[in-house]
């Protein structure tokens, strides 16, 4: 035990016992003889190793942590590791900026190569001033960034009080993680459930990289309305099309209308030729055509949105994509346009941006008079890259998916099936993840087009022409991995066979962050590494994550585990809300109104922010507004008063201390225990907020009105009714300590040390039989309250009085309905003694609750 300090003070607190639980191993995990029911496992969401923390993870992050400390003190062995997620676009993107460098992987390696920036200035460095540089010396420079990065979060964590076992930390590209997320993914190859596929991909021009269905986001964009004039062959008139994408004409490869538009029925079979380019498609039907929308027909191209990948796939159409990997129309013309004209029209679109043709577009089509009426400004949705910055595009590339229930019904049911044995909190979180697996319209496309990240572990081999035998990938096997094809050989070829007709060449493609991140319960608990570790850990307790990315992890967690092994790879759900700002909007990086977490902690201290956090329920969106941190303040208002309710509390006599007789103190234990009953009920319903606010509610009621109405008796009296008094104090102040510990790690820690051995994180949580025996079955439960009330009526009384509440009172009439006035008598030493009362009568009177009849309130002379 520790000396209590002369000025309790919330300043110094997260240093002193942040380095005494370290040494101490307070928060590890030990695993030595105990068995899965011991366990309480928590698949932790890996923040994004790239930039800083803002505010919301301190939110997210801090309900999780309530649950860790409240399990750990029920006596379970808590397994809380952390990850990094330190793979993929936002390091890759961090590191372009901080270091001045670009990627260019035909470059060789330079081991002497010095960055020519190191972010120390802030200053973003513009794509065209980035120096390019090898693929290995990039990943060097990705690799040493995001170490640095990853030690600044962790001190943040620490700092914030996160009773995580740093032992069991881990990193998306670490070797262990390498092997798991190639082995997992050969075993999907194996099982038919990885495949690879030439196909309509959405393409970010600017990353260079395919996206995946998940990645996407909407946002209004202008655009514009141009009416072009198709032409019957069978000599009709012209069919007239809405577009918004006249640059994408040459790649027209149908006209669609609604299968019951009366307009276009007799037209379906026929044919037109597109203006400008003259070539001879069909009219076809399709229900997914709106007949309410532009002329009420369209013309479908190769592509210019998903709309037109599934009339490409569902109708049967050729693919005459005219888009290159850069977002520029390709240099060669489809074979269909056979006219010297059209040819000479294409030639003048070839190598433009999708702007610059668009204008060169209606310029040849105004020319012809194929553009008919005006040109109609409009909004509308695009479709970006979550992370992107210009709209994407669709080019048909060759990647690799795994099956994810779009195209398995029996997949997708069990999917569904899962989402419902799944325990959500809260419950309505479920929706979301349903909406989106019945709304799937494609397989998962994992393989990226970048390099920071786990390499997809095939080659492929070359025949005799050089070309690759893409359908026959060479795999390695599961002892050789972790592998890296770019500069591994496969078994059977020497590295000079690289390359070479007869030879080989390796996959340079790597695998999406989330194909990695959709194993943490693997990564975390030891899969195919540790198999002790494994079986004490899965199924995971609690998968804690922010509702954003329901589709994206948890969706993709799910899937990854139901492949492998049919689970379910955690019992519940924790689901936080969001953070928004002042103005109701939702904080994130690409608005630029984060803020970020480590001047608050500064300014206001960890307990006051996590006490911000938690009280807000999962779920549920919080405001915050770092001008005026209401909560934060009252967060830090309550931490002090916990360390000098507990100095006062500790400063009475308890050498005599043992049973508690009085009715007053029997009756506060009784409405202790039933805090502690209702505060254990929460928490076992993952409603941290519940706990806080009932175990906050009855504290300060303890302060103002129990410790007031008792601190005469425990001070200045005698014998059993000062050891009543002292032993009640010193049983609520336990309490409270392991009440307010998931909340308030360091104040309660400070605390506990003043008057207990060891650490109150590790103490066992209250229980309600404890205060129950103390206070005796027949505890009037209701006498505080009841004392209570009498207080606020003296108190208000020498208010109205314009007196000091420490001036006497000579003579104090309180009535009372009869039963209330028998109970108040056996309270009444205390209430005449906090209310400085000479004369205290406590008279039944006809009322319908207590209140103060008379007063007289001693004169200055």
């Amino acid at each position: 035990m520790s000396a209590i300090p002369d000025k309790p003070a919330l300043e110094g607190l997260e240093s002193k016992w942040g380095a005494i639980w370290e040494e101490t191993g307070t928060y590890a995990f030990e695993r030595d003889g105990i068995s899965r029911d011991d366990v309480y496992s928590i698949d932790t969401p890996p923040p994004t190793a790239s930039g800083s923390l803002h505010v919301g993870h301190v939110f997210s992050y801090t309900h999780t942590d309530t649950v860790a400390r409240y399990k750990r003190m029920n006596g379970k062995r808590v397994f809380y590791p952390m990850g990094w997620d330190d793979n993929g676009l936002p390091t890759e993107r961090r590191v372009q900026n901080y270091y001045g460098v670009r990627c260019d992987p035909s470059l060789p390696f330079d081991p002497d190569f010095v960055p020519p920036h190191d972010g120390t200035s802030g200053k973003t460095i513009k794509p065209g001033d980035q120096v390019a540089i090898s693929r290995r010396n990039f990943i060097d420079l990705c690799e040493k960034l995001t170490v640095e990065d990853e030690k600044q979060f962790e001190a943040l964590w620490r700092t914030l009080g996160l009773s995580v076992d740093w032992k069991q930390s881990y990193r998306t590209i670490g070797a262990d993680s390498l092997r798991a997320s190639q082995l997992a993914f050969l075993r999907n190859i194996e099982r038919g459930e990885a495949y690879q596929a030439q196909a309509p991909t959405l393409w970010d021009v600017t990353f260079r990289t395919a996206v995946a269905q998940a990645e996407l986001e909407d946002r209004e964009q202008p655009s514009a309305y141009h009416t072009l004039s198709f032409h019957r062959t069978d000599g009709g008139g012209d069919i007239l099309i809405d577009t918004t994408r006249p640059e994408l004409l040459a790649a027209c490869v149908a006209l669609v209308a609604h299968p019951d538009d009366e307009r276009f029925k007799p037209l379906f079979g026929s044919t037109v030729t597109t203006p400008i380019f003259g070539v001879e498609v069909p009219i076809v039907a399709h229900h997914l055509a709106q007949q309410d929308k532009g002329t009420g027909i369209a013309m479908v191209c190769t592509f210019g949105d998903v709309t037109d990948v599934i009339w490409w796939r569902e109708l049967d159409l050729p693919n005459r994509a005219i888009l290159g990997f850069d977002g520029r129309i390709i240099s060669e013309a489809p074979d269909v346009i056979a006219s010297d004209a059209g040819r000479e029209a294409f030639a003048q679109i070839a190598g433009k941006t999708v702007f610059s043709a668009k204008q060169t577009m209606v310029e040849l089509l105004q020319a012809s008079g194929e553009l008919t009426g005006e040109i109609r400004k409009i909004n509308h949705p695009v479709k970006f890259f979550e992370k992107g910055d210009k709209p994407l595009e669709i080019v048909s590339t060759r990647q690799w998916y795994i099956k994810n229930g779009a195209r398995d019904e029996g997949l997708r049911e069990r999917l569904l099936a899962h989402g419902k044995e799944l325990t959500w909190h809260p419950d309505f979180m479920r929706v979301r993840y349903e909406n989106w697996v019945e709304g799937l319209a494609g397989d998962w496309l994992i393989s990226r087009q970048r390099f920071f990240g786990v390499p997809i572990p095939v080659w492929y081999p070359l025949d005799a022409d050089g070309n690759p035998v893409f359908d026959q990938p060479i795999v390695p096997s599961e002892d050789q991995l972790p592998v890296d094809p770019s500069s591994d050989v496969p078994a059977g070829y020497t590295a000079e066979q690289r390359g070479v007709a007869g030879g080989f060449q390796g996959e340079v493609d790597v695998m999406d962050t989330w194909a990695t991140s959709s194993l943490t319960p693997q990564l975390a608990g030891g899969w195919e590494r540790d198999e002790e570790l494994y079986d004490l850990v899965y199924p995971f307790d609690l998968r804690p994550q922010g509702q954003d990315i329901i589709r994206t992890w948890l969706f993709t967690t799910l899937l990854r585990s139901e492949l492998e092994s049919g689970t379910l790879p955690w019992k519940h759900a924790g689901i936080s809300g969001w953070i928004l700002d002042p103005d109701r909007k939702k904080m994130s990086k690409s608005k630029g109104n984060v803020v970020t977490p480590a001047g608050m902690l500064d300014q206001h201290g960890s307990d006051a922010v996590r006490y911000w956090a938690a009280s807000a329920k999962l779920g549920t969106d919080a405001s915050f507004d770092p001008q005026n941190p209401t909560q934060i303040k009252i967060g830090r208002r309550l931490a002090i008063k916990l360390l000098n309710a507990a100095k006062f509390t500790l400063s009475f006599d308890a050498s005599g201390a043992g049973t508690v007789t009085e009715a007053l103190d029997r009756s506060m234990l009784a409405t202790l225990a039933g805090v502690v009953s209702d505060a254990t009920r929460a928490f076992e319903t993952y409603d941290h907020q519940r706990a806080l606010e009932i175990t906050e509610s009855f504290f300060w009621t303890f302060c103002d009105d129990y410790l007031e109405l008792v601190k005469e008796r425990a001070h200045n009296g005698t014998g059993q009714i000062q050891a009543s008094a002292v032993t009640a104090l010193r049983s609520a102040l336990s309490t409270f300590v392991r009440l307010f510990a998931p909340f308030l790690p360091y104040a309660t820690e400070e605390v506990w040390s003043w008057f207990q051995e060891g650490s109150v994180h590790r103490a066992a949580w209250p229980v309600a039989t404890e205060l129950t025996e103390l206070a005796g079955e027949d505890a009037d439960a209701g006498l505080l309250d009841l004392v209570g009330t009498a207080l606020i009526g003296v108190r208000g009384a020498k208010t109205d009085a314009k007196v000091s509440m420490r001036t006497a009172v000579t003579l104090a009439v309180v009535h009372a309905p009869a039963d209330d006035a028998a109970r108040l008598q056996l309270a009444a030493s205390d209430l005449a003694d906090v209310g400085r009362i000479v004369e205290l009568r406590i008279e039944q009177a006809d009322v319908a609750d207590v209140r103060v009849a008379e007063i007289t309130v001693e004169t200055a002379d």
